[in-house]
């Protein structure tokens, strides 16, 4: 039995997000089934109404390895802070040296500010050898990056 799993996103606008996201996750946007050119070419022959086409966006890891990662149009923003959150590996192993997970952690941080995030506040703790900054996506979802 299969038994995999995707985490969902409310968003108010989904295209962006997943745009957003895949850029964050090394991800790729969901490619339409096949025998369909475009997402809204399967809209239409599924009989799902063009002004619901934009409600739903996807990214998928395009090694197989990762969970699929759904956007869905929601009508309220998000008001509270996340109870779970996305946390994005970029700093590598435990035992690569602090300056060279730092850089990489840096690197990733500006990367996803010019694409729309908000960086928190860093957090260091050598003694762990941990480094991560928490980030806001485009809507306002926490995340980290480490």
């Amino acid at each position: 039995m299969f038994m995999g799993f995707q985490v969902t996103f409310d968003a108010n606008d989904p295209a962006t997000l997943a745009r957003f996201w895949a850029q964050a996750l090394d991800y790729i946007e969901q490619p339409p089934p096949p025998g369909h050119d475009t997402w809204e070419d399967f809209g239409r022959a599924a009989g799902i109404p063009e002004e619901e086409w934009g409600d739903l966006a996807a990214i998928v890891d395009p090694n197989g390895a990762g969970p699929r990662v759904l956007f869905q149009k929601v009508p309220e923003g998000k008001t509270v802070k996340n109870r779970v959150h996305v946390d994005v590996n970029v700093g590598g192993p435990h035992d690569a040296p602090a300056e060279e997970r730092r850089a990489s952690v840096a690197a990733k941080v500006a990367a996803l500010e010019a694409a729309g995030a908000t960086k928190g506040e860093a957090f260091d703790v050598p003694e762990r050898g941990d480094y991560w900054v928490v980030m806001h996506d485009p809507e306002g979802n926490e995340f980290c990056v480490q």
